[in-house]
């Protein structure tokens, strides 16, 4: 039996041969997609991760040694053999994805060991998903210009007004649903309002807690990376700026362009970091948010659109108030989804039309239910 220096236990010899089989699955992948890559920036990318992936091995095997402990000659695992197999019948396009998620799987795989931290694992591991997310967003990559670097095209997932209509939204479908299945019961005026107003509250007071504790999660998030990202490129900068040069290969630039860029950019201190952490985790420190805002404006947004159905009721009760409560609801649902087509490019019949009927058509079922529900228990 081989002996282990009590420097390192059983469990830390046995976490360094797991991750040296990994680091040699990963470096017998890159380099088997380098052999089908067609495209030659392309390939260089997947050697200069292979060679990552080499220093990597090297650290494991010395690990091993330093335990004491045998070094395995280990082979690359079928799987990887077989995604190489895939590669060279039907191109890297075709494994691009697998491999994407695999590189996002590990990201997190060496923050907790000291061994990786110290020498710098975590974020080389970022940076390889980052290429691989970029990969597989466009497989024939074309230079996308500096308003592609400045996150110009962000699309509607960033559009305030998208969010605004959507939070009204919320709080008007669901309350309206509250407020008709309760009047269903026809329990009388006070009831339905009441059940308004505290689904109102309860659903305004949930999103809003909801929505704090995402960007705060999402902000403390950040922090912390812009923390190691700050520490790797002071004492790291040749290591930042050919990980920075790589993600730009990645997006379509030519090497040479790609590193002149990256020289650019790490050499301005003041725009270094900043540019770093959007390119390896997608995000900024605008994105972030702020917690309270957040929360606040989702707290508002919500009750704007949970009051209307309720108004109706303020005023009086019965059959009428059940309608005008529909009619203000339904009126509110169509323009809130004819506002929607502003940046759907669907017309504004349709989008309103859309979202008109599938509202009416919960408070109709949640009514009809509220009303089964009235009779059994009034009978």
């Amino acid at each position: 039996m081989t002996d282990v220096s009590p420097r390192a236990s059983a469990a830390d010899v046995a976490r360094y041969r797991a991750n040296l089989q990994d680091e040699v699955d990963g470096a017998a992948l890159y380099r088997l997609l380098a052999e089908a890559e067609q495209e030659p920036g392309l390939r260089d990318i997947y050697l200069k991760i292979a060679e990552s992936e080499d220093r990597h091995q090297a650290l494991w095997e010395r690990k091993l040694r330093e335990a004491g402990a045998e070094v395995p000659a280990f082979a690359p695992s079928r799987r990887v053999r077989f995604l190489g197999w895939l590669a060279r019948r039907f191109g890297t396009g075709a494994v691009t994805p697998i491999v994407a998620r695999m590189e996002v799987d590990a990201t997190a795989m060496y923050d907790n060991q000291p061994e990786a931290v110290a020498e710098g694992l975590p974020a080389e591991e970022r940076s390889h998903a980052v290429l691989f997310q970029e990969m597989g967003r466009a497989r024939t990559p074309s230079p996308g210009g500096i308003a592609r670097l400045e996150g110009r095209h962000r699309g509607a997932s960033g559009n305030a007004l998208r969010a605004a209509v959507l939070g009204v939204n919320d709080g008007l479908v669901s309350n309206l649903s509250l407020v008709m299945g309760v009047a269903g019961a026809d329990p009388g005026q006070d009831v339905v309002v009441l059940a308004g107003i505290a689904g109102l509250l309860a659903g305004a007071f949930s999103m809003a807690l909801g929505e704090w504790i995402s960007v705060r999660s999402s902000a403390e998030s950040f922090e912390r990376q812009m923390s190691i990202e700050r520490e790797e490129l002071e004492l790291m900068p040749e290591e930042e700026e050919a990980e920075l040069a790589l993600i730009y290969q990645a997006k379509g630039f030519r090497r040479e362009e790609a590193e002149v860029l990256a020289k650019r950019i790490v050499s301005n201190k003041d725009t270094a970091l900043d540019t770093l952490v959007r390119e390896e985790l997608g995000m900024t420190a605008e994105e972030a948010g702020n917690a309270w805002v957040a929360a606040i404006t989702s707290f508002v947004l919500f009750t704007l659109g949970a009051i209307v159905p309720v108004v109706p009721w303020l005023i009086g009760g019965g059959l009428g108030a059940v309608i005008a409560s529909g009619v203000a609801a339904g009126a509110a649902l169509f323009l809130a989804g004819a506002v929607t087509s502003f940046f759907t490019g669907r017309g504004v019949l349709y989008s309103g039309g859309r979202m008109l009927v599938f509202g009416l058509a919960a408070a109709l079922l949640t009514f009809g239910i509220g009303k089964l529900i009235g009779v059994n228990t009034g009978g």
